[in-house]
């Protein structure tokens, strides 16, 4: 055996997270993960709170500009530092590690992260089971039996490869846009043949309260949530310094072209009050555009959520895998598996939690809780962003977003933080207060002590370790 031979043998042997993800992974990753239920969902609190057709189109492209801001902010941390954990691994290198442990705090003890994967879970057994019951109502049991088996395929999938995991996303989201496409083509057809009555005075704002638009904005926002989600991933991206900024450019384009045109379809064969009316409006609009296809739009829809649980499934571990390498959870978090090259532990970890969120159906006041604390702590990230380009100017950034969006971001963002604790102070006090509870745990059990001796006794026991056939990183990936 030659001594290349011997080379290759051992880096196969080696235990660490390769570097799979490609361009084409990469752009699936991030339009599979921001379209799932939200644009399906989304355009009726657009509507309502915008007040009108032409103002709530407005919203969602200033909504998917704004999205775009973010995603280069994060496209400028992903390529300045080539650690995985998006939000919690930028707090960490620009504010310290306070703020990244709060961060980790929320997402995991508090349940915002699997909160978020229970709703997404939920709408994919909805319109799995709904359509074979209607017009009755489907049993509540079956709904979340289904939406278990579609989240056990997800763990299942992202337990066992990260190659098939990444397929598996570039497949779902190959299916959401022909659904996105089976949309907008009878709406262009029939604007294109002079159907444009529902948009004569479509900028009529006698019904718009200038209360109500930021909540057009908020709901906007929620369809294009996601963008974030390669960042989680950095280790695992071949040539991140070129595929993470072209990855979220392409995609980010890509879905906000596509929103828009999916809400001018939807305008196009519905009036504003039929989509007021409306509590699926893609089925609704299937209805009307095509009768004898109407029935495969909540299938495809649904294969849109499962899509988006898999992206989240991918990204999320990584946070928490980071956060255990970086001694600030239990360390058993921090291997990978010996033949799998997964993070194991991490994406188990969160399988319990949604499954136990599922059937308690304890979710959608933790959605609230969820929101709030995504928008905090991006902004503090993109302003940690900026501290940090202030105090190391000749630190290496591959790519450097322009001032003037970075700024423009995070003073929305911020702006977004306050406006929830102006129109909801008691829901939002209570999570700025849970947030908060996270600080004395960190001086306990990371910043003297570590973590306590019983977790540690616990959580690096080597017969967990032997069970979950796991281990630390071998060689270091950034």
């Amino acid at each position: 055996m030659t001594n290349s031979s011997y080379k290759e043998k051992a880096e196969e042997e080696v235990v660490h997270l390769r570097r799979e993800i490609g361009l084409l992974p990469a752009a699936c990753f991030i339009i599979g993960t921001v379209v799932g239920s939200g644009i399906f969902i989304a355009p009726k609190g657009v509507l309502i709170n915008s007040g009108s057709v032409g103002l709530s189109l407005l919203v969602w492209a200033l909504c998917g500009v704004l999205s775009l801001f973010g995603a280069l902010c994060y496209a400028e941390l992903g390529t300045s530092f080539t650690k995985s954990g998006g939000h919690y691994t930028y707090l960490l290198e620009t504010l310290g590690p306070l703020p990244a442990f709060l961060r980790l705090w929320v997402d995991i003890f508090y349940l915002s992260r699997p909160a978020v994967a229970s709703y997404v879970s939920l709408a994919f057994g909805r319109y799995v089971v709904e359509p074979f019951f209607a017009p009755c109502a489907a049993p509540t049991v079956l709904i979340k039996l289904v939406s278990i088996l579609g989240l056990t395929f997800v763990v299942a999938v992202n337990c066992w490869s990260v190659t098939w995991a990444s397929r598996t996303q570039i497949t779902l989201t190959f299916v959401k846009m022909f659904a996105l496409v089976l949309i907008i083509v009878p709406g262009v057809i029939a604007l294109a043949k002079g159907q444009t009555e529902n948009f004569q005075n479509g900028f009529e704002v006698d019904s718009l309260t200038l209360d109500r638009l930021p909540l057009a904005f908020y709901n906007g926002l929620y369809a294009y949530g996601g963008w974030f989600y390669l960042n989680f991933v950095t280790e695992e991206v071949i040539n991140p310094n070129r595929n993470i900024p072209l990855a979220i450019i392409c995609s980010m384009v890509t879905v906000t072209v596509c929103y828009v045109l999916v809400n001018v379809a939807y305008y196009t064969m519905m009036t504003p009050a039929e989509l007021l009316l409306s509590d699926a409006v893609a089925v609704t609009f299937a209805n009307r555009a095509f009768e004898g296809l109407a029935s495969v739009i909540p299938f495809l829809v649904a294969l849109s959520c499962l899509g988006a649980l898999n992206g989240g499934f991918f990204g999320s571990p990584r946070m928490l895998f980071v956060g255990a390498r970086e001694g600030h959870w239990p360390p058993i978090f921090s291997m990978i598996h010996i033949r799998r090259h997964t993070p194991l532990p991490a994406v188990l970890l969160l399988y319990p939690l949604v499954v136990v969120m599922l059937i308690t159906g304890e979710i959608y006041q933790l959605i609230n809780f969820a929101s709030f604390a995504r928008w905090f702590f991006i902004a503090l990230a993109t302003l940690g962003m900026l501290i940090h380009r202030y105090r190391f100017p000749l630190h290496p950034r591959p790519f450097k977003v322009p001032l003037v969006i970075a700024v423009t971001f995070t003073v929305v963002c911020f702006f977004i933080v306050g406006l929830s604790l102006y129109s909801d102070p008691w829901n939002t006090g209570r999570s700025c207060a849970l947030t908060l509870t996270g600080v004395p745990v960190y001086y306990v059990t990371v910043y003297r002590f570590r973590l306590p001796h019983r977790w540690r006794r616990i959580f690096s026991n080597m017969h967990l370790q032997i069970l979950l056939e796991v281990t630390q990183q071998e060689v270091q990936t950034y």
